[in-house]
């Protein structure tokens, strides 16, 4: 604010506030590319007058830091490779700073040092500053930028050793391409996110291996034969070692759910090592054995797992994990997508597993609506649509219901004896752990 051609700082802002200013930039959109990522970070290491701390210092590919950056594309696998490089490189010592998107109930879930969720107090604060610094920007910073430079300025301020990013959308243009990483990390790909990122594999996998860096190590998942060659020439044209990491892990227990955790559980031993961190075997047992990442299939309790699967190759995966874990039971599928989603291929992949459906209606403008998967479930052999509940279904064939809410459907799949799966979407996995443990949900955190 400039009164009499004197600058006047604007008040600072509550963390709810804070969020409230962060949430509404959302109505600038996406916009992929890196000037205004690099700008906001320009500017806040300019303001901590070039402390080597800074995340300028830090993140700019500075030689005169040794904090190591693991960076994480992929369409599947990422927040789970990431949490299990966090949690390793903390059993082993080291000073962790993990950025990840999106959340599930509150925004500090997205920012964390060794382990701890980013203070109210930091998250009002930093957003203060980068609301003052960008004031005037044409074209204003997005959400997720903002929020990617809150993280990195964070990191910075909080001395770690090692930082592990994943990326928000695609890889190339997204905001986490900024960093001058030590190891690019690819994750099974597929397709997802179509509408920026390309309608082909090939497409998709240029956008996601746009990560890698010259002469910086890659680190990927198996993947398909025509995503492996885009990612092996990427590499070859960075001049750097690329592995493809074909085993999974089996020296220790996992603390998630399924056969696909050891892969992730490999590629994330894997990128530690590359990025030549020092690492015991001791701290890769302690690490993946001390894992908590919600809505991986969790097993809130006995008979109900919750699961954020938001596309048909996640949801095929999670079909797999159920059968592992449930042999033949078929479940009770409370299932929430998002319109943009492919809707068909997620209901396909889970249909074989399903006893009876359950849909909400969810608090998300991007939900689809129940009715629509009603249709496109009743076409998919052996759906019949039936009345309010599953309870009682003696047709042999799985039934099709809508809840009106989603602690409706969480009481209708609770009369029903089989275990039940939550699934479907992120944001629908945030909604209900949120309601299972009595507190706001993420859409709820910066109501005034």
């Amino acid at each position: 604010m400039n009164v009499g051609g004197a600058l006047v700082p604007r008040p600072l802002l509550s963390y709810k506030q804070a969020l409230a200013w962060l949430y509404g930039l959302q109505r600038f959109g996406i916009k992929l590319g890196l000037e205004n990522i690099r700008r906001l970070l320009d500017k806040l290491g300019s303001r901590s007058q070039g402390s080597a701390r800074g995340p300028r210092a830090l993140f700019g590919g500075s030689p005169n830091t040794s904090t190591k950056v693991i960076h994480v594309a992929g369409t599947n696998g990422k927040g789970s490779v990431c949490a299990m490089i966090d949690s390793i490189c903390r059993a082993q010592g080291y000073r962790t700073g993990l950025f990840i998107s999106p959340h599930l109930v509150t925004f500090r879930e997205r920012i964390r040092v060794n382990g701890e969720m980013i203070s109210e107090d930091a998250v009002a604060d930093g957003l203060t500053i980068i609301r003052d610094l960008a004031a005037d920007w044409d074209p204003h910073p997005t959400f997720f930028e903002v929020t990617t430079a809150l993280a990195l300025n964070h990191f910075g301020e909080a001395k770690i050793d090692i930082a592990i990013l994943e990326t928000g959308l695609g890889g190339r243009f997204d905001a986490t391409n900024a960093v001058q990483s030590d190891v690019s990390v690819i994750t099974p790909i597929g397709l997802d996110h179509e509408e920026w990122l390309g309608h082909t594999l090939a497409e998709i996998a240029g956008e996601k291996a746009g990560i890698i860096k010259p002469r910086g190590a890659v680190v990927s998942a198996p993947q398909q034969p025509q995503v492996e060659e885009v990612i092996r020439t990427r590499a070859a044209e960075c001049g750097g070692p690329v592995q493809f990491v074909n085993e999974t892990y089996h020296g220790s227990p996992v603390a998630l759910r399924g056969e696909y955790q050891k892969q992730n559980a490999a590629v994330a031993i894997a990128a530690i090592q590359a990025a030549n961190i020092q690492l015991g075997e001791k701290a890769i047992v302690r690490g993946l054995a001390a894992i908590e990442w919600p809505a991986r299939f969790q097993k809130w309790d006995e008979r109900t797992v919750i699961d954020g699967a938001h596309n048909p190759s996640a949801a095929r995966i999670l079909a797999q994990t159920w059968r592992e874990v449930f042999g033949d039971q078929k479940a009770t599928l409370v299932l929430a997508v998002l319109s943009d989603k492919d809707l068909r291929g997620i209901c396909e992949a889970l249909a074989p597993i399903a006893d009876s459906v359950l849909l909400p209606n969810i608090r998300s403008e991007r939900a689809a609506d129940p009715e629509d998967l009603a249709e496109i479930l009743a076409s998919i052999p052996p759906f019949c649509r039936a009345g309010a509940s599953p309870a009682g279904n003696r047709s042999g064939r799985p039934t099709i219901s809508i809840a009106q809410t989603v602690a409706e459907g969480l009481e209708l799949a609770h009369a029903n004896p089989n275990p039940i799966l939550i699934t479907g979407s992120l944001h629908f996995a945030g909604e209900v752990l949120a309601d299972l443990r009595g507190e706001p949900a993420a859409f709820e955190e910066c109501a005034q």
